[in-house]
């Protein structure tokens, strides 16, 4: 039995494509012009299956958006560091003035500054010191505020109050405290602990050290709130299930705390370690502005500006390769974090 045949109904086409010029020829298109074809080869459109808001996207949009953003990190970042470099190689002067190209010779008076060297110990002592303690203890203050209890929100504020602080108002504090005459000092003498005052402000070992504390002390509550982020991510269900298997709270940490929280710890010491080598109002703040007994305290930023910024005797051009030194320590710093980060997470 022959089946009837099943006629589709033609699909009407758009309005104008049957249209013909006069005459019968097809409208051909218009072709784009030189600087149209030109900048759809450099920045291309939306793909054939883009969808949505993306098909009538302009392709500068983007940029139009990036570019207080890009105007900004070029005038106060890039310019300046492109800047710092070549002046380096002269012998231009804090001031301004007429300057003369020296070529390499401020590097090798750098590399034979013993003063340099003393800075340098300085600020790879302070970044030693203070990085792992500032890795650690602000994980455990928040593993100690973390937990929901009465009046635990007064114990968060206290401790991120010193972040708030200006680091000039921290240092007149610490300043006080740690004077011959100071609340340290008088309290440890009243309690019999000791005879004689402990020159914390005129030792520089003991200046190196207070300011490490002070640094301390004042980062704190800051990378607390970091840990306290991270440890919201941390499975509950982890430390119940260890517990139940008889773990103490010891190991808790090392085998589950930890590991949850491996990647804001690498964070925090990236942002310690830049922080450290480039400190200066604590060493200015407690010993002075030598940088402690003949200067024995200086870290780069203080020997920068000692050489490079001073008036009378600074040489800008020195000061810029000292920079420039500074900024090959901390960038060997953050890609020997970046390494560690990628073989932990391979």
């Amino acid at each position: 039995m022959t089946q009837p045949t099943v006629h589709e109904a033609p699909v009407p086409a758009p309005p104008g494509a049957g249209a013909r010029r006069p005459g019968g020829a097809s409208p051909s298109p218009r072709p784009p012009g030189l600087l149209r074809r030109a900048l759809r080869f450099v920045t291309p459109g939306p793909s054939a299956d883009a969808g949505g808001a993306a098909l009538h996207r302009r392709w500068w949009l983007p940029w139009l958006w990036m570019t207080p953003a890009l105007v900004g990190a070029t005038v106060f970042g890039v310019f300046p560091f492109l800047n710092t470099v070549v002046v380096s190689f002269t012998d231009a002067k804090p001031l301004g003035g007429a300057y003369n190209l020296v070529g390499l010779d401020n590097y090798r008076r750098m590399l034979g500054d013993p003063d340099f060297w003393l800075a340098t110990r300085n600020s790879l002592l302070y970044a030693l010191f203070v990085v792992p303690l500032m890795v650690l203890l602000p994980l455990l203050l928040a593993i100690l505020v973390e937990k929901n209890l009465p009046g635990i929100g007064f114990f968060r504020s206290a401790f991120y109050t010193p972040v708030l602080a200006s680091s000039v108002v921290v240092g007149l504090s610490w300043q006080w405290l740690l004077s011959d005459q100071g609340l340290v000092n008088t309290w440890l003498q009243q309690a019999h602990l000791i005879r004689e005052a402990i020159p914390f402000l005129s030792d520089s070992w003991l200046i190196l050290l207070s300011a490490m504390g002070l640094t301390l002390w004042k980062g704190l509550g800051w990378y607390m709130i970091f840990y306290l982020a991270a440890l919201g991510n941390v499975p509950k269900e982890l430390h119940e299930a260890a517990a139940v298997d008889g773990a103490g709270a010891v190991r808790r940490f090392w085998h589950i705390t930890v590991p949850g929280v491996r990647q804001s710890m690498m964070l925090v010491g990236t942002l310690t370690g830049i922080g450290s080598l480039r400190v200066f109002t604590e060493i200015y703040m407690l010993g002075g502005s030598t940088g402690g007994p003949g200067g024995a305290d200086r870290t780069l930023p203080f020997y920068i500006r000692d050489v490079g910024l001073d008036p009378l005797t600074g040489n800008a051009g020195y000061g810029a390769a000292v920079s420039v030194a500074l900024f090959a320590l901390t960038l060997g710093l953050t890609l020997l974090a970046q390494r560690l980060t990628k073989e932990d997470e391979a």
